[in-house]
């Protein structure tokens, strides 16, 4: 599974084969239709972790989840996904600001 950008720039995420879902209007013309939600199991593909450290983030609160059907299966919705991917950019940005300026004492800070 991958992102893709539509071309009035509505970002989804398409499925494992790389296609998004299309759906005709009502005048035949073809559009890329994104899910709601996907299973954890497209969740740890789409951040390249396992399904046991999707279910952690979701048991952690980091990634809203919900829980549906019978068998209780977990959903993530794409918007709530792409958030978490922004919010982990904007902590990655700080993290890196943080750990490169210099200390005080005139020396480099470190590097990640």
């Amino acid at each position: 599974m991958r992102l893709w950008t539509t071309e009035d720039g509505c970002r989804g995420l398409a499925r494992a084969c790389g296609c998004p879902r299309l759906r005709t209007d009502g005048n035949g013309t073809l559009g890329a239709v994104t899910r709601r939600f996907i299973p954890l199991t497209e969740v740890s593909e789409i951040l390249d972790i396992s399904a046991d450290q999707a279910y952690a983030l979701v048991r952690s609160g980091d990634l809203p989840a919900i829980k549906v059907g019978g068998r209780g299966q977990w959903r993530v919705e794409t918007v709530v996904l792409e958030d978490y991917i922004q919010r982990m950019y904007a902590r990655t940005r700080d993290l890196v600001k943080v750990n490169t300026e210099a200390p005080e004492d005139g020396a480099k800070g470190s590097p990640l």
